[in-house]
């Protein structure tokens, strides 16, 4: 995205959209032109033809229908600049709106975890669908309506001044008036557009949750109460837009009255000249024809700010979004992270995550000045209670989010020295909870390496164990696996993960708890993947299950204090420590069974 649209704000960086846009805006607004210097032009030529060619007394037929033949087409062309500025100015819109969701998009892609921790899908997905559909709107109609009804405002003034100048201050008494009434309703407008607004991304919220919990839902026969929470939401949106619509009519209540108005001062004030002799008819026909036109462009600036309200609205949620800065970036002069064998250092590690506020937890560390070498090639299992910070080691490794204290380095490199997407690159990752995309199984396993070949995938897959039931798919590799891949098997999915993982084939690999969830037949597959996966490999394994990792170089016992043993398998049984009490649990839940 263009930081100069980051650095602006308001109108400014609203209009900055409309730069890639030049040409279409330029013949958008020439079109624009042309058809207010119709509307200006019209009753020129029907005052000029009134007063010289259709006298009773002498008319003259040649000019008069030459004027009108110019009328003519005067009006095609009119039709014609009409339909440019319908057509491409809605082009215009729509570029401009895709402008702003790929800039809202690509954002998205560079916040962090934490961001994402503290946001809801639906609310996201508003900012970029419904806000951006009245910014389209506003950038298609706003300029235009506002150039049109300016210069006819302006053109039809003028023109009443040199007809009768009487009548034309008058009108221009009335516009004062009118103008303050706008501008007191327009701020109490843009309050309740935006509050519309919040209310729809509530909505919006509230439909992605239930759809995404529908089997929750049903297996607790909660439809009724899922009903009963959108209803709340649904009653806030339409509370916000009563009370826009209530705004608006008042508003647009007020601007009848002043437009209906000016014809009653104009006839009024023309009458009383009429009656004393100073104004013949024919001015008054003409004059009346301007009135018209020094309406319609005041109505279309009525229409417009209740546009700008809407639009504007939307537009600061927008911008609202992409002023949230990601909380991890790259350093000005980060390095490329290459030839990586793999030796890992936490060194002194302190990490605490933030509030939904924003704010630090009062103190409330997970980690506290945790120490852990990693040897290249080493495998090093993190086992304990759960809340020990075991998922927060991984995830501070690739950065998904920012250490306080201490240091993390890769082959001597600190990760907040080099480029997060080299730093990632060379991490794998396989989750409990493995994402699916809603597409093909061979587009799932490609997104280990984008552009993989068929033969590679196919290899993967094998290397995988998931190769063979593929293969019994209805559509085989081409078959598509549904929302969060929910028309396979937990075991599918998890070696549909480690084949995406075999693709991109990073030097180092971290396994959370990829086992936990799964049946032992299940398990004992995926975890002979794993040793082929982990084979010359740094690898990070957690795990609840002791017996997949006792075959680990290095078991770390980790709770709230921090590594609190470490050793081999056997060394931690012979200890007789925590290693081993969970152990014997584990082993005595099993012989229960």
């Amino acid at each position: 995205m263009d930081e100069k649209k980051k650095k602006g704000s308001g109108l400014a960086r609203f209009a900055s959209y409309y730069k890639p846009h030049l040409g279409l805006f330029m013949t958008d607004m020439g079109c624009a032109l042309f058809i207010s210097a119709v509307d200006i032009a019209y009753p020129l030529i029907s005052r000029y033809v009134l007063n010289n060619y259709l006298t009773v007394s002498n008319p003259n037929y040649t000019p008069f229908f030459i004027l009108m033949g110019l009328c003519f087409l005067m009006y095609i062309l009119r039709t014609a600049a009409t339909f440019i500025v319908t057509y491409l100015g809605h082009s215009l819109g729509v570029g401009i709106e895709a402008d702003m969701r790929r800039d809202a998009f690509t954002h998205l892609q560079k916040l962090g975890f934490s961001f994402y921790d503290k946001s809801r899908t639906g609310k996201l997905l508003s900012r970029c669908t419904n806000d951006l559909f009245d910014v389209t709107e506003l950038a298609h109609h706003g300029p235009e309506d506002v150039f049109i009804s300016m210069v006819t405002f302006l053109g039809a003034f003028i023109a009443m001044l040199f007809i009768e100048w009487r009548l034309a201050l008058v009108l221009l008494v009335s516009v004062p008036l009118m103008l303050l009434f706008v501008m007191k309703l327009r701020t109490h407008m843009s309050r309740t557009s935006r509050k519309v607004k919040e209310g729809m991304a509530i909505i919006n919220a509230d439909i992605e949750s239930s759809i995404s919990g529908a089997r929750v839902a049903k297996a607790f026969t909660n439809e009724n109460y899922e009903i009963e929470k959108f209803e709340k939401g649904n009653g806030i949106f339409i509370s916000s837009k009563k009370q826009y619509y209530k705004t608006m009519g008042q508003f647009h209540a007020g601007m009848e009255f002043f437009t209906s108005i000016m014809n009653v001062l104009v006839l009024t004030a023309s009458g009383f000249l009429m009656m004393r002799g100073k104004m013949d008819s024919t001015t008054l026909i003409v004059f009346l024809l301007y009135v018209s036109s020094f309406t319609t462009p005041i109505r279309k600036l009525a229409a417009f700010s209740e546009q700008y309200a809407m639009g504007m609205a939307g537009f600061k949620r927008f911008t609202e979004l992409l002023d949230t800065e990601p909380d991890i970036t790259d350093k000005e002069n980060a390095v490329e992270l290459t030839n990586v064998k793999g030796n890992i250092d936490f060194d002194h590690i302190g990490f605490a995550y933030e509030a939904a506020n924003g704010h630090k937890y009062n103190g409330d560390k997970v980690l506290r000045d945790l120490c852990l070498k990693i040897k290249a090639g080493e495998t090093v299992a993190l086992v304990g209670p759960s809340g020990g910070g075991k998922t927060t080691i991984c995830h501070l490794l690739p950065r998904f989010y920012e250490i306080q204290e201490g240091s993390i380095t890769v082959d001597g490199h600190d990760i907040r020295d080099v480029t997060l997407a080299s730093l990632r690159r060379n991490i794998g990752i396989v989750q409990q909870d493995v994402f699916l995309f809603a597409a093909s199984v061979k587009d799932n396993i490609r997104y280990g390496k984008i552009d993989a070949t068929d033969e590679e995938i196919v290899r993967a897959a094998m290397a995988a164990e998931i190769h063979d039931d593929i293969m019994n798919m209805p559509d085989g590799y081409d078959t598509i696996v549904g929302e969060r891949g929910i028309t396979l098997s937990g075991g599918q999915k998890q070696r549909v993960s480690i084949a995406r993982i075999f693709l991109k084939n990073p030097p180092i690999l971290i396994l959370d708890e990829a086992t936990s969830a799964l049946d032992s037949a299940t398990e004992a597959r995926i975890t002979a993947a794993f040793e082929r996966l982990s084979k010359g490999r740094t690898t990070l394994v957690i795990a609840h299950r002791l017996s997949t990792v006792r075959n680990a170089d290095k078991i770390a016992v980790i709770d709230e204090h921090g590594i609190i043993e470490m050793g081999s398998h056997e060394e931690l049984l012979a200890l007789g420590g925590e290693y081993k009490k969970l152990h014997d649990a584990q082993n005595s839940f099993y012989l229960i069974k």
